[in-house]
């Protein structure tokens, strides 16, 4: 089965920061542009297969079918929905950072 990859606004926004963050803050625009390639890269690939990745272990989000993709030094946390063939990237953030907090604000998709 082939899945239509949709990003929630939240997920557009953590990787416009994440972009923001390389080019403006750390000076390095050509970082920044490949580092958004291979995200945006790996993130297309989900329409195959997505089930693959392991699901988060932590409720409410394993109940709810967060799963999460490793991508450098990021995590792209998604949920695929098999009945609707939607595979929704709900947050994309820099493996260091507090991840429970972070999924712990409301997500609308």
């Amino acid at each position: 089965m082939i899945f239509e990859v949709k990003i929630t606004p939240q997920g557009e926004t953590d990787l416009r920061g994440i972009y923001e963050y390389i080019a403006f803050e750390l000076k390095v625009t050509m970082n920044a542009t490949n580092q958004l390639n291979r995200l945006e890269e790996a993130i297309k690939k989900l329409d195959t297969f997505p089930e693959g990745y392991p699901r988060y272990p932590k409720e409410p989000w394993r109940s709810r079918g967060l799963r999460f993709m490793p991508v450098d030094n990021y995590l792209v946390y998604f949920i695929p929905h098999s009945h609707s063939g939607m595979v929704w990237i709900i947050r994309v953030m820099y493996r260091g950072r507090d991840i429970e907090h972070q999924l712990s604000d409301k997500i609308e998709y």
